[in-house]
């Protein structure tokens, strides 16, 4: 039977305890910075050479499904009762909401260093220290909103403007494309501030910190994004019914992306899965 991924803002108690009891025990056991690890080594650009799957790439949407479905995994091997919250940063949309409480992930850092201080994440808590990342910090960092440069949260809005376009993805298949759902949802942009960072993206940015890089899983609120724009995925294939992945075949020899992206059928590393077989999971979980 297939299980519940609910949002964060009505998680009970009990499972906010459950969820985040879990995920320090992976901590503990050194799994969770397999993940952290594993994002890094698949966060390449679109203007490098080789295999793209995790970002600026058709597959970044069933990457990062593949990606959660494992930390899931992982989560329900320690309590078979937790599934992964996702968090609506459409209607959550201050530092102080869910799900910045001291319950769950804590809130922003402090202005100094921004050093997170709250919650069971904060480093002075002594279970959540870096050792995975592109800094030499050993603390979780945020900045919620960036108050110094203030970022806005994307709008319901700006969601849909990602969720009524038809076609999945377009060529040259990367960050450069201004059709296709992926990249509206993605969020790679032309120009300055907003119109360079939409949606996923500039969650991202709005969160700060640790969440700025290619080592963002070390921040918990990297699964709870992941799984909301999971979850836009899922709502766009039940609007879009005759949508599927995109390429559905592999550029030629011919074409620059000729090896650099993975079409359809293709398998995405670093797991035996391809993109056609993480089309739907509706026997695996669905959302509340």
């Amino acid at each position: 039977m297939a299980y519940v991924r609910k949002d964060a803002g009505t998680l009970t108690r009990a499972e906010k305890r459950r969820f985040v009891k879990a995920l320090l025990e992976l901590k503990r056991r050194g799994e969770y910075d397999e993940f952290v690890r594993t994002h890094i080594a698949h966060f390449s650009a679109d203007g490098e050479r080789g295999l793209r799957t995790a970002h600026m790439a058709p597959s970044f949407l069933p990457w990062h499904r593949q990606f959660l479905l494992e930390l899931e995994r992982a989560l329900r091997r320690v309590d078979p009762s937790v599934t992964l919250p996702y968090w609506d940063w459409t209607r959550d949309r201050t530092t102080t909401s869910a799900p910045w409480t001291a319950d769950l992930l804590g809130g922003t850092g402090r202005r100094s260093d921004h050093q997170v201080m709250t919650g069971p994440f904060a480093y002075r808590e002594g279970n959540w220290t870096i050792k995975v990342g592109v800094t030499d910090e050993k603390f979780l960092t945020r900045d919620l909103g960036s108050p110094r440069a203030p970022v806005d949260l994307p709008t319901k809005r700006e969601l849909e403007w990602a969720l009524k376009e038809p076609a999945y993805d377009v060529a040259p298949w990367d960050s450069t494309v201004t059709r296709g759902f992926r990249n509206r949802l993605e969020g790679w942009g032309t120009g300055r501030g907003r119109t360079s960072w939409r949606n996923h993206n500039r969650v991202h940015r709005w969160v700060g910190g640790a969440m700025l890089g290619a080592a963002s899983v070390n921040d918990p609120v990297f699964w709870l994004h992941h799984a909301s724009i999971d979850l836009q995925w899922y709502r766009w294939q039940r609007r879009h019914r005759g949508g599927r992945y995109l390429p559905a075949t592999p550029p030629g020899p011919d074409d620059e992306q000729h090896g650099r992206i993975v079409a359809r059928h293709q398998k995405l590393p670093p797991w035996d899965v391809s993109p056609d077989e993480l089309e739907d999971v509706g026997r695996i979980y669905r959302y509340a």
